[in-house]
């Protein structure tokens, strides 16, 4: 499939960066990737999904990062770098952490920004977009408008920041009551979300093959999101695509079930296009993207938006 991508250029990547983070017991480490050259650069703050680090999804970040985003990553409490241990205090608590940890990034990028060589000037502080991938949709979603209900149904506290004007959502986890399996509802009661203040505009990604054991439901989970928010979304089904959408999380990492590099690179060339889109930057790129799609004698997904 033909896309309109731009041309890529060299990559400047910087970690640590360590930012202070008072009550969280540990300093917040990020890493920033950034196009060498280039002014009034858009931002991508990136949410891992579990486990991960700073140091995870190598396709996603180069890409963006190759074609004029600055990619900031951090590495949440639950990650296996950090090792935290399950009775561990914050660990009920880690997905507050986690929200806390992209705010802290929008609060300190002036530190962020004078910490990587030649970035300097260089950033665009109007244009910020989020994304995030399994726990990190779910982390990103909340940045976005979702909340998390109580277990009288009512939602909880509003997390929503205004800074950030786009949203990618990658196999993000949909309703949780009795969509929950026994084991998600146990372990895991903060997945409970109401997607109905979620008004940023918003690409969700879903594989019409993940089948999740934390929930009940099928693949169609994943895309609750879409359907459940008002607001400006578009919704891309990727198909026979599982968890890890191709692998995008790492390159020939073991989790990966469904490895497919052309899945990745599709999703690498319109998560790009989208978000060109939705920080307009270009009104172009995304429409053709999707024209290409749709004329695909053998398409890898399919798109539709509201």
């Amino acid at each position: 499939m033909k896309m309109h991508v731009s041309t890529s250029s060299p990559v400047i990547s910087i970690k640590p960066i360590v930012l202070s983070a008072p009550g969280r017991g540990e300093n917040l480490q990020v890493r920033v990737s950034a196009p060498a050259t280039g002014s009034q650069v858009p931002i991508i703050i990136f949410s891992q999904g579990f486990g991960w680090s700073m140091d995870s999804y190598g396709p996603l970040v180069d890409y963006w990062a190759a074609h004029g985003f600055v990619v900031i990553q951090p590495t949440h409490l639950d990650s296996r770098t950090l090792n935290l241990p399950p009775d561990d205090p914050r660990t009920p608590l880690i997905w507050r952490f986690r929200v806390e940890d992209l705010k802290r990034i929008l609060d300190q990028l002036d530190l962020i920004e004078a910490s990587v060589p030649g970035l300097s000037g260089r950033l665009d502080r109007n244009r910020i977009a989020a994304a995030g991938h399994s726990w990190g949709g779910q982390t990103v979603s909340m940045l976005l408008g979702a909340r998390v209900l109580d277990a009288s149904g009512e939602p909880g506290e509003d997390m929503s920041d205004s800074r950030i004007k786009a949203g990618v959502l990658l196999s993000t986890t949909g309703l949780g009551g009795a969509d929950l399996s026994p084991f998600a509802a146990e372990h895991f009661p903060f997945m409970n979300p109401s997607f109905s203040d979620m008004r940023t505009p918003t690409l969700v990604v879903a594989g019409d093959h993940d089948q999740s054991h934390l929930s009940n439901r099928g693949p169609d989970w994943f895309t609750d999101p879409y359907f459940l928010s008002p607001g400006r979304k578009s919704l891309l089904t990727l198909f026979g695509a599982e968890h890890m959408l191709g692998g995008i999380s790492g390159y020939n990492v073991a989790e990966t079930t469904d490895e497919n590099p052309e899945r990745v690179a599709l999703l690498q060339q319109l998560t790009w296009s989208y978000l060109r889109e939705a920080l307009n930057l270009d009104d172009s790129s995304w429409l053709a993207a999707r024209k290409d799609l749709e004329k695909s004698a053998n398409p890898l997904g399919r798109i539709e938006s509201k």
